[in-house]
């Protein structure tokens, strides 16, 4: 009898996750054509092999489901796309760009492109745009979360470059941490803060944020300042620290300019006066200063709080005044470090990616930088005329003055501000192109042609996190179908065009680029002599030797660690540079008929549009749809309760939602997360309520603040769908078919849940009654038509209904109807595999509430291993102890992200168990 040969062994490739700036290290196992697991990888140095819940599952987001397979193309506006060849796509695009070109100029298009593209995807199309088409509208997502950062970074310190790293986070004795939840944001960051925090009971954290946040929850003290007023907080705390003689004169005297001046700037503005102005205690604002001041190294981690603002560079700016007051940076544990939204948004900025910039650092409006870039590229010259950044690239398409437009990689008809407007112009665009891996994001139904392209798992080439660290990406299975590679794309699109316009041999010169190695030695080439030169570096060595911060010039053999420890900067005399930041409002200050102030965030085990995570049915566990969070008396003002719904305006949109009780707002606030988009909510989300406004220097809007109004909205008839697949493509097909249907609804979500198996969930509620259409497309979806498989309920009288499949014993569907009182308890008792006895007396009664004393399993706070919040809260009235229940539970013991949200519910019930039992003695 011949023997079964055994499964071979997965294959292992080493890469990096695709999510947020940390640029965490991972290995991905597959078979060479599909991938099976990822784990992070112990051998890099940006996370030594841990990753976080969203890290953890990329795997099982690297399905073909959701992907955008084939090439599309539609004859005219609002056609349904059709298949087509590569050939015929590519050539649509390049004639019609190149008409376009011919007819209204190269500024008649622009390129919109993105953070999570890989470095030599963004170097071809920055040399298309600038080099070939001779335009500076190619601007990219970055602009949307970094570019104040670099704006801040440029004026006070002469370049963009980070001068701290991660170490610094273990060595630092004080470390300010400003506009960032780096618990959710950056959460394998945050694990090594506690870490450190937990060797040394003497470091400080102060968290400077609207919300209390897990992040400020866990600070030794929280600033929670009024939106906005992040400058006065700053210049207050300088003048404390100028009052308290904590400055250091020497450094000031010899490594800086300008000091003088932000001196007389921030006399007046007190820590007693920017305590009016900023809601926060006088007394706390001068001990944030004192601790700073007298910090062996003080350290300042910032995010999008500080970024995504009307004065976003000022922000970055007035904090920097700090540590250059101080001499604060260049050292170990020292330093302003901004912490990078995106993978590569680092990348993006080092081969000029952006409008305003050119490759290796160069200022597009330096003629010297222009010569050199045109020398480089072998073009006459690169054009000095400003492009369009992102706000102004849609406005301008929306205006025609941008009649085609390519968008790579990113999804603005989500992520832009002023969402409503944004979409208008995408409509209004004679063309369109959406290159992009997945084929379900709000972008996609704007594209005229639709390129599928690469993702995660499939690239090759390199990225740069935050502490200026260069990693090789390598692929580990081909791309699916027929999508193709970001790079080729643009390589081979830009050789048409050139043909296209009558430059055949300049495009075959500029784009003789056969693989991304030959692409990214020209862009090293370009850095010779520049503050981030990598002439040193190669292909070779960073796979020989690993990840490698730049800069490493030519006959180096390390990058360097920190930057400016000589105190020399890469400004004209050397010096860095003090900046005069004066206190402005936010542009959209609350009114009579706006009365809330509104803010943006992120989610804990989302990433941006969901375009990936929002496949992975585990993370939705923990927020399983979009909610507003207010001030508990807000709401009670509004005559709403915690769970209703309500109507969400600003000056520019609205849509229905959720709310919630929160105490992480104050009075007179509010907080929606941004991930949730018209892929899983009927409205565009948060965005179609932010302002267009944006900063004067770094051109970055203001997606942190809005002023909003909330009111309460009677939707009394109400349909509940569930469907549990254990195959992931059937769920996928499912959700998809669902999402039309939101549009029937005035509220609706499409969401997933589960572990093993995916149960899709379609809520909808309507002023109106449901049509019967509608209910009878739910039930087939469902496959509820079968009457052998199905149980019904129906009350003609009330319009109640409940509809349920059975399959092998087990309920695998579920429609309510009417009322959905019951709905949580049955995704629970569907989720656990509940037997038809179980459910079926509640299903064929006319009550609609669950049955008496049953209760939903509740949020799951630990995704890795799948503990709940009714778990946790039960070992906390048992008497456990966080160390009692991670033992038993093992919570946290995974990635760790969940930690301080275990922590504070077992603090929340051991306080009000003591509470009890301080007051029953009394009562008695």
């Amino acid at each position: 009898m011949a023997i079964a040969s055994p499964l071979p062994a997965p294959f292992e490739t080493r890469s990096t996750c695709p999510y947020c700036g940390v640029g965490c290290g991972v290995i991905i196992e597959h078979d060479g054509r599909r991938i099976s697991g990822v784990r992070g990888d112990p051998d890099h140095p940006a996370n030594f092999g841990r990753l976080c819940t969203k890290g953890g599952t990329l795997h099982l987001s690297a399905r073909p489901e959701n992907r955008a397979l084939t090439p599309q193309l539609r004859a005219s506006k609002h056609l349904p796309r059709e298949n087509v060849d590569w050939e015929t796509a590519l050539d649509t695009c390049a004639a019609t760009f190149a008409r376009v070109i011919r007819e209204h100029g190269p500024d008649a298009v622009g390129f919109y492109i993105s953070g999570q593209l890989l470095t030599e995807d963004y170097y071809v199309f920055n040399k298309l745009a600038k080099g070939l088409i001779g335009t500076n509208n190619v601007d990219t997502n970055s602009r949307l979360c970094m570019s104040s950062a670099v704006a801040g970074y440029k004026q006070t310190l002469g370049a963009d470059a980070p001068p701290a790293c991660y170490e610094d986070l273990e060595l630092a004795d004080v470390l300010l941490i400003a506009g960032s939840n780096m618990a959710y944001a950056h959460p394998v960051l945050y694990r090594r803060l506690e870490e450190a925090r937990a060797k040394r009971a003497d470091v400080k954290v102060i968290v400077v944020d609207p919300r209390k946040t897990d992040t400020a929850r866990e600070a030794d003290l929280h600033l929670q300042i009024l939106p906005g007023t992040d400058i006065a907080l700053f210049n207050a705390m300088l003048n404390t620290l100028m009052w308290e003689s904590l400055t250091d004169a020497r450094y000031i005297a010899e490594h800086t300019n300008g000091f003088d001046a932000v001196k007389e700037a921030v006399r007046d503005m007190t820590p007693a006066a920017a305590a009016r102005i900023c809601g926060v205690p006088e007394a706390d604002i001068r001990q944030a200063a004192l601790w700073f001041g007298r910090a062996k190294g003080a350290l300042s981690l910032y995010c999008q709080g500080l970024n995504q603002s009307s004065h976003g560079t000022h922000n970055n700016a007035a904090l920097i005044n700090l540590h250059l007051a101080t001499g604060q940076i260049g050292k170990p544990g020292a330093g302003p470090f901004s912490l990078t939204g995106q993978p590569n948004a680092m990348g993006g900025r080092e081969v000029g990616g952006l409008a305003n910039l050119l490759s290796a650092h160069r200022d597009m409006g330096n003629p010297e930088h222009r010569a050199e870039v045109a020398r480089l590229w072998g073009v006459n010259e690169v054009p000095a005329t400003p492009g369009k950044t992102a706000v102004e690239m849609f406005e301008a398409v929306g205006r025609g003055e941008i009649k085609a437009l390519w968008i790579a990689c990113t999804n603005p008809a989500q992520s832009m501000p002023d969402l409503n407007a944004v979409r208008a112009a995408l409509d209004n665009a004679e063309m369109v192109v959406v290159q992009e891996a997945f084929a379900n994001t709000d972008t996609i139904a704007y594209a005229d042609v639709l390129l599928p392209a690469s993702t995660w798992g499939e690239k090759h080439g390199t990225v740069t996190n935050s502490e200026r660290r260069i990693t090789r990406v390598n692929p580990a299975v081909p791309p699916p179908g027929q999508a193709r590679h970001d790079w080729d794309i643009c390589v081979e699109f830009a050789r048409r065009l050139g043909k296209a316009l009558g430059r055949e041999e300049l495009a075959r010169q500029l784009f003789s680029h056969d693989s991304p190695e030959a692409i990214w030695n020209e862009h090293r080439e370009s850095t010779r002599g520049r503050d981030l030169d990598i002439t040193g570096l190669s292909y070779a060595m960073l796979a020989e030797r690993g990840p490698q911060q730049w800069p490493l010039p030519e006959g180096e053999s390390v990058g360097r660690q920190r930057l400016y420890a000589d105190g020399r900067f890469p400004t004209a005399d050397g010096r860095a540079r003090f900046v005069v930041t004066p206190h402005a409002d936010v542009h959209e200050p609350v009114s009579t008929a706006y009365p809330l102030a509104l803010t943006t965030g992120r989610l804990r085990d989302h990433w941006h549009g969901m375009s990936r995570t929002g496949q992975v049915p585990r993370l939705f566990s923990h927020v399983e749809e979009p909610l507003l969070s207010m001030d508990a008396a807000d709401l009670a003002r509004r005559r709403l309760a915690p769970g209703d719904l309500a109507e969400i305006s600003s000056r520019r949109g609205k849509f229905i939602v959720r709310v919630e009780a929160s105490d992480s707002v104050r009075p007179g606030q509010a907080f929606m997360p941004m991930h949730w988009g018209s892929q899983f909510m009927r409205g565009a989300g948060v965005n179609a309520l932010t302002t267009p406004a944006f900063d004067p220097y770094s051109k970055q809007p203001e997606l942190k603040a809005a002023a909003i109004e909330v009111k309460p909205v009677q939707l009394p008839h109400r349909v509940v769908a569930m469907r549990l697949h254990a195959d992931a493509a059937q769920a996928a097909r499912l959700t998809e078919a669902l999402k039309p249907l939101m549009q029937r609804f005035d509220y609706a979500t499409v969401t997933l849940a589960g572990r093993d198996d995916t149960l899709v969930s379609l809520r909808g509620y309507a002023a109106q009654t449901v049509p019967d259409a509608v209910l009878d497309e739910i039930d087939r979806l469902l496959e509820l038509t079968e009457p052998a498989r199905v149980m019904r309920y129906v009350d003609a009288r009330r319009r109640v209904e409940k509809t349920a499949r059975i399959d092998d014993g087990v309920m695998t569907s579920v429609c309510l109807s009417g009322e959905t009182a019951a709905a949580d308890w049955l995704k629970s008792m569907m989720l656990e595999g509940a037997s038809l006895e179980a459910v079926r007396p509640w299903i064929l009664a006319p009550v609609s509430s669950p049955p008496q004393g049953s209760l939903a399993r509740g949020r799951v706070v630990c995704n890795c291993l799948n503990v709940s919040e009714n778990e946790i809260r039960a070992d906390a009235a048992a008497g456990l102890d966080f160390a009692a229940c991670q033992a038993k539970r093992k919570c946290g013991t995974s990635c760790g992200s969940c930690v301080p949200e275990v922590k504070r519910i077992i603090g929340l019930a051991t306080s009000a168990s003591s509470e009890a039992a301080r007051i029953l003695p009394q009562a008695a």
